[in-house]
């Protein structure tokens, strides 16, 4: 039985050739792009708290959160023991964690603090990029906090109220009224409904004032449901209801504890069996005379609550920009340490191709997030140029619909640089891929998104010509990018009968350009051409929809090495 000793039971091999787990490392430092723009958006004074945080995010203790929160999903328990209502929504530690941290870094209201300094929009968006490389469903309710301060910082006496709460950075988990001593509060969002969807005009929950009331700051009590109410465990819901059967939608504060002290007569039904994001929760609830202040004028509930929806949608451009970057940071690590064929996958031309290709994507898509950031806070300025007002106004849904399609696509690509390894649960890839639908769904689907930037285009065309006026000094140095300006412009001032069918095509090419005219201005020459002749010029018609197509021109592995120092 010579040898017998040496294969004890279980020894079939030894493992070789996997990569190790991409930690510890300085996400920020790591990424030049966001460094870069950073510093250009005027937040460097930032930089050394995203050097930080950068470094934290990316300890093996903190990464796995994102696992923990999201294999355990949060539970509802409409009734307690003794048969009350209580509508309580059990996350596990690790949820908690996550929310402790965004908070910690002021993610949730940043911009909007007493003493906020310039830069502080891009500040607080660098910030909540390296975040969503972590975890996507805790940024849901940071999201929704973040912009309803904006709607809620226009009623001045309900805000006094919610300030302190709303500012601080603490994270207070307790299911109690503010009133008792709760130190911080989220807010949540509830506008669809069960018949309308995106078409919240279609909404039939109605608001009666209470005691003869009513009006703007008046309190009513709300009848009626929504179909997908997010995050029911926030302290408040912004949501939309009619006081007259065919008048218009008005805004309300619903909070989810009454003045009584007592729980707000919103009952959760269900909490949604979603496909990802599944560290979030999100629900269906009806309302029982349930308790709510108007906010905004009476009739006005849609322009109100846009208001929020432009801040959202902003953080739906930067989600899914974090999870292309998340995804390609994992490809890029794993074709360094995996061989394949006699070489390293990274060293293998056609692997290569794949990587430039998707860091060109994820580079464009953090110039484009950044840029929006700044043009945010500039065109919230007195005298700002009109041409950031159309970065925000018209550009930003572009891009929305834009990054939010091509995460898809992208993590989809990532995964399969990991192989079999990279499509199961036990690694980040999987859930990257899950969570990319969502942000092209919420907040406004691709087709209301193109809508509305033909909307803002015809509201806006000054703004929109100061803007491509702007663009055509960089253009004009570079013809691919020259030429599909001109399109553009002649796309959106052509014959309007055509132009709704045409709003996939115009909100494509506009981003397309915004994207091309940041790479040629911030990103190296070779690169900016890479993306700009594959993107918009003869190239493109090589590449299609399939990454990994670049010519041979360009040069590939400095692209990879470009994207990723770690």
């Amino acid at each position: 039985m010579a040898g017998a000793h040496d294969h004890p039971f279980g020894a079939t091999h030894h493992v070789t050739n996997q990569a190790p787990p991409l930690c510890d490392y300085d996400a920020f430092a790591a990424d030049c792009a966001l460094a870069a723009a950073v510093e250009r958006e005027g937040a460097q004074w930032h930089a050394d708290a995203l050097s930080r945080d950068g470094r934290a995010l990316t300890r093996p203790d903190v990464l796995a959160l994102a696992d923990l929160a999201n294999r355990h999903a949060p539970e509802l328990a409409t009734h307690d023991s003794r048969g009350e209502r209580i509508d309580a929504i059990e996350f596990h530690p690790a949820w908690h964690e996550l929310l402790r941290r965004l908070r910690h870094e002021g993610l949730q209201a940043l911009p909007f603090e007493p003493q906020a300094r310039a830069g502080s929009m891009a500040a607080r968006c660098a910030g909540y990029f390296l975040h969503g490389q972590l975890e996507s469903g805790s940024l849901c309710p940071i999201t929704m906090t973040f912009a309803s301060i904006p709607v809620l910082r226009n009623e001045p006496a309900l805000y006094a109220r919610l300030a302190g709460p709303l500012l601080s950075r603490e994270h207070d988990p307790r299911d109690i009224p503010l009133e008792a001593g709760k130190r911080s509060m989220m807010i949540g969002m509830g506008m669809t409904e069960k018949q309308g969807g995106s078409d919240v005009r279609s909404n039939r929950t109605r608001a009666h004032a209470i005691d003869g009331g009513g009006g703007r700051g008046g309190a009513y009590r709300l009848i009626g449901h929504k179909w997908f109410f997010s995050a029911p465990q926030c302290d408040a819901h912004l949501v939309l209801a009619r006081t007259a059967d065919e008048g218009g939608l008005s805004c309300f504060y619903v909070p989810r504890f009454a003045p009584d002290g007592r729980k707000n007569a919103v009952h959760v039904q269900r909490l949604k069996d979603k496909l990802g994001n599944r560290s979030n929760a999100s629900s269906e609830v009806e309302f029982f005379n349930a308790y709510g202040v108007m906010v905004g004028d009476e009739g006005r509930g849609v322009p109100t609550i846009i208001e929020m929806a432009n801040f959202t949608r902003l953080d739906c451009v930067i989600g899914s920009a974090a999870l292309m970057r998340a995804a390609l940071v994992q490809a890029i690590h794993h074709a360094r340490h995996r061989s394949a064929f006699g070489a390293r996958l990274v060293d293998q031309p056609l692997m290569r191709n794949v990587l430039a290709d998707l860091a060109l994507e994820s580079e464009a898509a953090t110039l484009l997030f950044m840029r929006l950031a700044g043009a945010f806070e500039q065109s919230a300025a007195a005298g700002s140029a009109p041409h950031e007002r159309a970065w925000r106004r018209i550009v930003t849904p572009a891009a929305k619909f834009w990054v939010c399609k091509r995460a898809l696509e992208f993590t989809g690509e990532a995964m399969e640089v990991w192989g079999g390894n990279g499509y199961v649960e036990t690694g980040p890839m999987a859930r990257f891929y899950r969570e990319a639908p969502v942000n092209s769904i919420w907040e406004g689907s691709g087709n209301v998104m193109c809508l509305d930037v033909l909307r803002a285009f015809e509201r806006e065309q000054d703004a929109a010509h100061a803007l491509f006026d702007d663009w055509r000094e960089t253009a004009a140095r570079h013809p691919a990018l020259g030429a599909a300006l001109q399109g553009l412009v002649a796309m959106l001032t052509g014959d309007p009968a055509s132009r709704e069918a045409s709003a996939r095509g115009i909100a494509q090419r506009l981003a397309l350009c915004a994207q091309g005219v940041l790479m040629a201005r911030h990103a190296p020459a070779d690169v900016a051409q890479a993306f700009i002749d594959t993107r918009l010029g003869d190239a493109r018609g090589d590449t299609g929809r399939v990454y990994g197509t670049l010519p041979a021109r360009f040069d590939h592995e400095g692209i990879v090495a470009r994207a990723f120092a770690g």
